[in-house]
């Protein structure tokens, strides 16, 4: 895993359950606002999902994304975590959102 993978996943852990954030707000808290594709693509290599919870990580729109076990799992996990979610779209998502 590479340091860059690593720093993704260490701030992706610190999302608490029933929140969620973006790949934008991640970039932006390892210091690397313009890498947002490539912390897309370290959470989808994410080795330790669910364990890290990369399922909580969302498209700045609210929509749910891709998952790499498949959109209706990271969407049943999310609902598991009382996360409200219609059409493909997190509802509330300001008020669940989790600004690292």
């Amino acid at each position: 895993m590479t340091d860059f993978q690593q720093q993704v996943l260490t701030v992706v852990a610190r999302i608490p359950r029933g929140r969620v954030t973006t790949y934008a707000a991640i970039a932006r808290a390892i210091g690397r606002p313009r890498a947002v594709r490539a912390v897309g693509t370290a959470v989808g290599n994410n080795p330790d999902a669910p364990k890290v919870p990369c399922h909580r990580v969302v498209r700045s729109d609210g929509s749910v994304g891709d998952y790499a076990f498949g959109q209706k799992q990271k969407i049943y996990l999310l609902r598991s975590e009382g996360i409200e979610i219609v059409d493909g779209q997190v509802v509330h998502f300001s008020r669940i959102f989790f600004d690292l």
